[in-house]
């Protein structure tokens, strides 16, 4: 096929040249026998004639010459035209069947086998709709996903170009920022008098601040700003990730309270041990005063000791230190025992003390030692705020899945709006009063921390003046193996 198309490139060159220089020869005749003509109208000599004919003949040899040299000419330049134009399309040719190597062959009627290039073309087109689809399928997948989290996360999420318009925005951002009818940059942060300048954010990150704090009524909320690229890796936008932050800030605060409430519980004892400690060692005193002082430096010292061991607890708890030791035993067993060791107590105030443990308290699953530590802090509480006379009375008993201790006193009572906070670590209802009888205010923080671990649970209910009444519930033998059994399933 190459070769016929080479073969009617020449011969066309071939016939062109013919024609062109066949056309020149003819018209160099033509005038050589005008002129023939004009001479044999003013000459009649035969020698001045023979000379024309003669010049006529060369002019015909020469155009002959001429024209077989232009025929070779044009031969030469078809063929090297032919290899210039042929050339490239012929390897063009042979690398597209290398490319399409996977040939379908149709059988025929008589066993012969024909190349279906129709087919091989169908079949590439299939692919490329088939790869397309499959393509587009996880792109729209990806985008669906993309919006789904953005849908239902937490964090407020706005998206902003480079001109400061909205291009996405969550619905957690709109209901953190209160947003309605706002459509850029400015109208979403000047109203909260947020200093933030977008321009900064974009070309200057690394200097810029990208992080604010924002106080909205009762929360706290954290703006983080981060620049985002497009395709062409250049600068796109901004993207603002909102925060709730309250609980965070509440936990902080609680830190730093804790830690200023630490401090001024430790400060106080090493104040007045210091206080004593000095005026003994520089003023002589009789023995009554050394040992008032003593016995007073004695007290400090141990209510540092027993607020420093109920720091260590704590701290064990929050570190999950502690190693809970969970066992079966004998409620009703273990707050009789408990009760009879402050019997010297009550009988000192002229309290009157009844414990009363029903028969059918089945065996309870937890922390032993733990438990122990919950009772004797609550029976310990219900003495000290108790006055002279008053009553205390312990029930112990089963419903349900749990067993429950009730202690009931006649004591000061808890006012309402203290029932809430009175498991806060330093919380005192009334401090002076506490501090006087050698609390530390982390009793119930402890307590609670030791339920929390034992899967058990306390309520307080409280009125001023008419006593307080306090309910533990703890998991029974029953309920663990209930537990057990269904996490086998």
């Amino acid at each position: 096929m190459l070769r016929s198309i080479k073969i009617k490139i020449v011969l066309a060159f071939s016939a062109i040249g013919i024609i062109v220089i066949t056309a020149l020869g003819l018209t160099y005749t033509y005038n050589l026998e005008n002129i023939n003509n004009r001479i044999n109208i003013n000459l009649s000599t035969q020698e001045l004639q023979n000379i024309i004919e003669q010049q006529i003949m060369q002019a015909q040899i020469t155009t002959g010459i001429y024209l077989s040299v232009f025929v070779a000419l044009m031969i030469i330049m078809g063929i090297i035209i032919a290899k210039v134009v042929i050339s490239p399309i012929a390897n063009l040719i042979k690398s597209a069947e290398k490319a399409t190597k996977t040939e379908r062959v149709k059988y025929l009627s008589d066993g012969s086998k024909k190349k279906n290039e129709i087919n091989d073309l169908v079949s590439a087109f299939d692919s490329m709709n088939m790869e397309l689809k499959e393509n587009l399928n996880e792109v729209t997948r990806q985008k669906k996903q993309i919006e789904a989290i953005l849908l239902h996360m937490t964090d407020g999420i706005i998206a902003f170009n480079l001109e400061g318009k909205i291009i996405h925005i969550n619905p957690a951002a709109k209901t953190f920022l209160n947003l309605e009818n706002e459509q850029n940059f400015e109208q979403v942060f000047n109203k909260y008098n947020v200093d933030i300048n977008l321009e900064k954010i974009i070309y200057l990150d690394e200097w810029a601040s990208s992080e604010k704090k924002l106080s909205l009524e009762d929360r706290i909320i954290n703006l983080f700003f981060a620049p985002f690229k497009n395709e062409n890796d250049r600068p796109g936008g901004v993207i603002v990730v909102i925060q709730d932050i309250t609980e965070h800030a509440k936990l902080d605060s609680m830190r730093k309270r804790f830690v200023a409430d630490v401090s001024h519980e430790l400060k106080t004892p090493i104040t007045s041990i210091l206080g004593y400690a000095d005026t003994l060692l520089e003023n002589e005193v009789d023995m009554e005063i050394n040992k008032k002082f003593l016995e007073r430096i004695s007290g400090e010292a141990l209510r540092m000791s027993r607020l420093v061991s109920d720091l260590l607890v704590l701290s064990k708890y929050d570190t999950s230190k502690v190693k809970v030791e969970k066992m079966e035993f004998d409620l009703g067993e273990l707050v009789k025992y408990t009760f009879d060791g402050l019997d010297l107590e009550m009988k000192k105030k002229g309290q009157i003390g009844e414990c009363f443990v029903t028969s059918n308290v089945p065996l309870v699953y937890a922390d032993k030692d733990g438990i122990e530590r919950v009772v004797l802090n609550i029976l310990t509480n219900a003495i000290k705020y108790t006055p002279e006379g008053g009553n205390i009375k312990v029930y112990v008993g089963f419903v349900y899945n749990d067993a429950y201790i009730k202690i009931i006193d006649t004591g000061v009572g808890i006012p309402k709006q203290d029932l809430d906070k009175i498991f806060e670590r330093f919380y005192r209802v009334d401090k002076a009063r506490t501090r006087e009888m050698g609390g530390t205010g982390l009793g119930l923080s402890i307590a609670k921390e030791i339920l929390d671990q034992n899967n058990s649970m306390i309520d307080i209910k409280s009125e001023v003046g008419k006593g307080t009444e306090v309910v533990i519930r703890i998991p029974t033998k029953q309920e663990k193996n209930i537990k057990e059994k269904n996490t086998e399933e």
